[in-house]
C-alpha cells in the first residue's frame, strides 16, 4: 500500500478541526501518542506510540500495533504475550496529534509488569509540600511476566 495515500493531506485549521478527513499529525520523529483505554470501563491501560505504518496496520487488522521506541520495531500488542488489544474505536483530538484507542483487552493484562494496566500508581503530593510520592492503586498482578515474556 502506498503510504502517501493512506491518510488525508493536512489542510488548514478549520479543515483539520471540523472536517471529516483523518489527517494525523506525527511529531518530528514520525510518531503520534496513542492512549489505550478499556472500551467498557474507560480505565487507562497504557500509553504507546504509533508511526504511519503501525497506525495503518492497526486500522487494517483491527488490533493495536505500536512502534517500540526502545526496540525500534513494530510491536503488535499480544504477539508475544497473547494479550491482544482488539480495537473497538479510535478517537483523535481536535488537531489530530494524539489518539485514544478504545480496546477490548484480551488476556490477563496490558502491562509488561504483569498488571491489567500500566497506570497502577497515583502521584500524591508530599505533605508539607515539596515533591511527591507514588501510591499503589489496585495494581495487583494479573499474570506472571517471567512466564509470559521470559526473563523480566
Amino acid at each position: 500500500m502506498d503510504m502517501q495515500n493512506v491518510f488525508a493531506h493536512r489542510g488548514g485549521k478549520t479543515e483539520i478541526e471540523e472536517g471529516a478527513d483523518f489527517a494525523p499529525k506525527f511529531d518530528v520523529d514520525g510518531l503520534i501518542p496513542a492512549m489505550a483505554m478499556d472500551a467498557s470501563t474507560r480505565e487507562p491501560l497504557m500509553l504507546a506510540y504509533m508511526n504511519e505504518e503501525s497506525l495503518r496496520r492497526t486500522l487494517e487488522i483491527g488490533e493495536a500495533v505500536y512502534w517500540s521506541r526502545s526496540r525500534q520495531e513494530f510491536w503488535h500488542k499480544g504477539a508475544t504475550s497473547g494479550h491482544i488489544q482488539r480495537i473497538v474505536e479510535i478517537r483523535t483530538d481536535c488537531d489530530q496529534d494524539a489518539l485514544v484507542l478504545l480496546v477490548e483487552q484480551i488476556g490477563a493484562g496490558a502491562c509488561h509488569t504483569g498488571r491489567n494496566s500500566c497506570f497502577y500508581r497515583k502521584v500524591t503530593p508530599n505533605e508539607g509540600g515539596g515533591g511527591a510520592k507514588l501510591v499503589q492503586i489496585g495494581g495487583a498482578k494479573s499474570f506472571d511476566p517471567a512466564a509470559v515474556y521470559g526473563k523480566h
